[in-house]
């Protein structure tokens, strides 16, 4: 009789597992516990600045002649407030109008939870549950002397919202608050760019404590969990990790397959997390053991991809020319057109700030144009179906000079990790 048969006869085996497992654990806990948070002394985002972040709105109303802009929970009531809340079917809101002070709607039950991360302004109004918060809206409104004119919405606001307040004073209309809440959050301040810079910063050396323990037999959501506990050791909140192994990473955001990591396997990883609210965002993409030469290749392909996506990024410029320099180089190796499979099947990056995705978008026909401040991933992958998929992301900043990198890419598949940048100026 072998070992594994007697073990599984006598239970020995289950037992023997269990204990492993609890090793394994216990030394997992140990590892994590080694690992001590970067955040430091770095201060979150002061009242003064949500402040100046209003009067910069107010001037933006002013030349875009908007009376005042309403929003809903969400990354701009944080911005201008701090007030973090959700989204329910109880209107929680924030009023700025083009000039006076910033007024808050909510429910009477939840004044003190809502006092409790507001940070600028003492204008708070609330509503009982038999009562209108529109007809709250419009009062505070008219206390600000807008009893008619234009109200801003971001496009994210839902309808029973804005129906609501311009039902309660059908003098007002409605446009968009996009020029005037996109105006202020793309252009990234000083104290922005530090912040995002810890966030990837932890997630880089996470990726650096996960690459080291990747081991055959690990399920994505291991890998996930290891990256995620990594990341909250180092000081990052709100992680989040992806991980694709083998067929799977050829589908950018993955399938229900489920796959383990074997000798050749590729290891496509997507993660990140917020320093004070803040986040970060990068792909690396690895593989188990010894690279075949297709898998060399691709990755190579997309390393350069990564290189012609930065130089494009000029000051001046608009932001679909990135994407469309991107595409030029691949579609002259074969891939595509455009974002046919085999190739690239998404956008060459996305904004990011206080969100993982905001406007605007390295994408084909975008045509704002690259100002000093503004902040993107950039992440020209290649998927082959049934094969595998290549994608490598680090974000960049806009400055005075041109593009700067957070976190630089990797060089090779023999060292797939990079590097931290200096924060610039």
């Amino acid at each position: 009789m072998d070992k594994r048969t007697f073990l599984k006869l006598t239970g020995l085996g289950s037992v023997s597992l269990l204990l492993a497992g609890k090793a394994g654990a216990a030394e997992q806990h140990e590892e994590l516990a080694s690992l001590s948070s970067l955040v430091g002394d770095l201060s979150p985002i002061s009242a003064s600045e949500r402040l100046t972040r209003i009067a910069r709105a107010q001037q933006l109303m002013t030349q875009q002649n908007i009376d005042a802009i309403v929003l809903e929970p969400g990354a701009a009531m944080v911005y201008f407030t701090g007030i973090q809340w959700w989204r329910s079917e109880r209107l929680t809101g924030v009023v700025i109008p083009r000039e006076g002070e910033i007024g808050v709607v909510c429910p009477f039950f939840e004044e003190p939870s809502i006092r409790e991360s507001l940070e600028v302004g003492d204008d708070v109004r609330v509503w009982q549950e038999h009562e209108s918060p529109f007809e709250l809206v419009a009062k505070i409104l008219a206390d600000r002397g807008i009893k008619k004119g234009t109200v801003g919405f971001e496009n994210s606001v839902r309808f029973f919202v804005s129906d609501g307040i311009l039902s309660a004073n059908p003098q007002l209309s409605a446009v968009s608050a996009e020029p005037v809440t996109r105006g202020c959050r793309m252009m990234k301040s000083a104290h922005e760019l530090m912040l995002m810079h810890k966030a990837n910063e932890i997630t880089l050396a996470a990726y650096g404590y996960v690459y080291k323990r990747l081991r055959i037999g690990m399920s994505q959501a291991e890998v996930k969990s290891m990256m995620n506990q990594a990341m909250e050791a180092l000081g990052g909140t709100r992680p989040w990790s992806l991980a694709l192994f083998n067929e799977a990473s050829a589908y950018p955001h993955g399938t229900r397959q489920q796959q383990v990591i074997a000798n050749g396997s590729v290891v496509l990883m997507d993660c990140g997390c917020a320093v004070h609210g803040y986040q970060s965002d990068i792909s690396r993409t690895f593989v188990f053991g010894e690279p075949d030469k297709k898998q060399q290749q691709v990755w190579q392909t997309v390393r350069k991809g990564q290189e012609i996506a930065f130089a494009a990024a000029q000051l001046g410029k608009p932001a679909g020319s990135v994407d469309d320099a991107v595409r030029q180089h691949y579609t002259a190796l074969g891939y595509g057109p455009d974002y046919v499979l085999p190739g690239l099947s998404h956008r060459t990056g996305h904004g990011i700030g206080m969100e993982g995705h905001e406007s605007v978008n390295f994408v084909k026909g975008e045509s704002t144009l690259l100002q000093a401040g503004m902040c993107f991933s950039n992440e020209p992958g290649i998927y082959l179906p049934g094969e595998f998929g290549v994608r490598l992301e680090d974000c960049l900043y806009m400055t005075s000079d041109g593009p700067a990198w957070f976190t630089s890419p990797p060089e090779s598949l023999a060292d797939p990790l990079g590097k931290l940048e200096p924060l610039q100026a």
